[in-house]
């Protein structure tokens, strides 16, 4: 049995006042994209904190020294469209990783997800997988993209969220123990419709202007 891997929460004052930017439902798009390009690399950072790496003997202008690299394929796949909004953070720190693609999207009656898209690089079978989607509220899409990315043959996968509930953070600790979390808030938890309470309404709409 797989011992459950940890759930790490942000404490960062810069987390805490983009978060307050990001729920204000005055923050225009602008605001929005900044906050959230702000906190996505800090998610980014926290997320690649312990990568492995490998030596190799560099020259200086002055003389020979230690030298690394990153010892392992990085792949970020984002669950569209709003993980888009958390791919350049990552790609800033490792921009030689690759990027998948997921397409999912919420079925408005049974708040059930719905794949529509995949997309995937071949290096996913043996790099770290990272990915990512702003909100985490019932675990329904991340779950299904988790189970879909082992049976593509991932074998180490960590998820990032922007905001998660507690009801998706159970769900996927319960079905996927040794998939990491890395997250900027856990809020209280979900409402009828099964949206984030207090969250921000919709990541993507508000990202990408389509309210």
């Amino acid at each position: 049995m797989s011992l459950q891997a940890p759930v790490t929460v942000l404490q960062h004052p810069v987390v805490a006042r983009d978060l307050t930017i990001l729920r204000d439902r005055e923050t225009g798009i602008s605001q929005f994209r900044a906050a959230m390009h702000r906190i996505s690399t800090i998610l980014a950072y926290t997320a690649l904190m312990d990568l492995p790496l490998r030596s190799r003997p560099i020259e200086t202008p002055v003389r020979e020294t230690e030298g690394f690299d990153i010892n392992t394929e990085i792949i970020v796949v984002p669950i569209l469209r709003a993980g888009l909004s958390l791919v350049d953070a990552i790609l800033n720190f490792v921009p030689e990783a690759k990027v998948g693609h997921l397409g999912m999207y919420r079925d408005e009656k049974t708040h059930q997800p719905v794949d529509y898209y995949s997309k995937l690089p071949s290096e996913i079978q043996d790099g770290l997988v990272l990915l990512v989607d702003p909100m985490l509220a019932t675990g329904g899409s991340a779950d299904d993209a988790i189970t879909f990315l082992k049976e593509k043959g991932a074998h180490q996968i960590r998820f990032i969220s922007l905001i998660s509930a507690p009801e998706g953070l159970e769900r996927i600790r319960k079905h996927h123990p040794e998939v990491s979390l890395i997250t900027a808030s856990i809020d209280e938890k979900l409402n009828d419709n099964a949206f984030i309470v207090p969250g921000l309404g919709d990541a993507g709409d508000r990202y990408f202007g389509t309210l």
